[in-house]
């Protein structure tokens, strides 16, 4: 199966990573918008096979304070109501979570994930995670889980790690972050280095090294899995996950 699949940035130099790099190769075009620089968004997705929200430095909760916000809240509608395949990444799953009747919040405890921790699969995502596997993170903020929804993969700090509602996942870590963009962010953002569970920028480092390998195979299973076009939605497909580090 190959076309256009939509892709939805939140910076102006943001690029959708390792993610990008794997729908090209599966011979799929990137239709990239940025709707936080006033770029439209498509009123159906007759044309396109799929859609990714990725993350940014916003929270899903600023729909007031940034009107971009808001307008991508309203447009999930449509892969919702289109039944098209539809991932959120950090922010994009955030977002989708608030759609569908999540509250998205900080920790009690202020908690950071900024760097490797691990995720573990539930009963019901055992065909996607492994029982154990480290994943980059980066927010502090994390999503509810709405009724609708079936809770995939799970965490220490923050419970809730991945999701599925019909065709739509929402995924709070960050699969498209290659070892060039993790030298980036902890770089120009060294910053956010002292909150509280963030890692040191060595040990993100030396976490690439241990994990970063799986996680590019765990992407690659994910993304056969989320775009068989031949399953019907809801239906099970075994897809072996990635060794446990």
């Amino acid at each position: 199966m190959s076309g256009k699949v939509l892709i939805i940035v939140h910076q102006e130099h943001s690029t959708p990573g390792r993610i990008g790099e794997a729908l090209r190769a599966r011979g799929h075009d990137l239709d990239i918008r940025r709707a936080c620089m006033g770029q439209d968004l498509p009123a159906t997705l007759d044309d396109h096979v799929g859609a990714v929200v990725f993350g940014g430095p916003m929270s899903a909760n600023d729909d007031v304070t940034l009107p971009f916000i808001r307008r991508e809240l309203d447009w999930l509608q449509v892969p919702l109501r289109e039944n098209k395949p539809f991932l959120g990444v950090c922010l994009g799953g955030q977002m989708l979570a608030r759609v569908l009747g999540a509250p998205v919040c900080c920790s009690g405890e202020g908690w950071h994930e900024i760097g490797y921790y691990p995720v573990r699969a539930t009963a019901a995502g055992r065909h996607l995670f492994a029982d154990r596997q480290y994943f980059y993170q980066w927010h502090g903020e994390g999503f509810g889980l709405a009724e609708t929804a079936e809770l995939l993969a799970e965490g220490d700090y923050f419970p809730n790690q991945a999701f599925r509602h019909g065709r739509a996942y929402g995924i709070q870590f960050h699969p498209e972050v290659t070892r060039e963009m993790m030298l980036r962010w902890s770089s120009k953002a060294a910053h956010r280095m002292v909150m509280p569970g963030a890692q040191a920028r060595d040990m993100q480092i030396a976490g690439n090294d241990l994990y970063d390998a799986g996680i590019a195979t765990w992407l690659e299973r994910f993304l056969d899995h989320w775009l068989d076009a031949a399953r019907p939605a809801g239906a099970e497909r075994v897809v072996a996950a990635a060794a446990k580090p």
